[in-house]
């Protein structure tokens, strides 16, 4: 019988692995952007059509947004998504997915 942890929700804690996998390291230049078009946070989330408290976790990095609303934020700011988001190096490389196999 195999044993995958991304798939058996019982045997570990999906917000754990969430945290320790899904970039938890992210910052974001989303605030110094904004702040250079002069935009309030409710501006911006107007322009994306989302809440201000989205706009308020993006900016914190703790908010992993979607593809289209990273483009969004990006286009709305002017910028590429690659200017508004930063990872931390060490995780460049996901860390390997443990598999054990009886």
């Amino acid at each position: 019988m195999g044993f995958c942890p991304i798939m058996t929700s019982n045997v570990i804690d999906r917000d754990h692995y969430r945290i320790l996998y899904a970039g938890d390291d992210m910052q974001t230049r989303i605030k110094e952007y904004r702040a250079r078009r002069s935009l309030t946070q409710e501006d911006l989330a107007r322009a994306v059509g989302v809440r201000r408290e989205t706009i308020v976790f993006l900016e914190q990095g703790k908010y992993n947004p979607s593809l289209k609303l990273a483009h969004d934020v990006a286009r709305t700011l002017d910028a590429t998504i690659e200017d508004l988001f930063i990872f931390e190096d060490d995780l460049t490389s996901p860390a390997p997915h443990e598999v054990l196999i009886d």
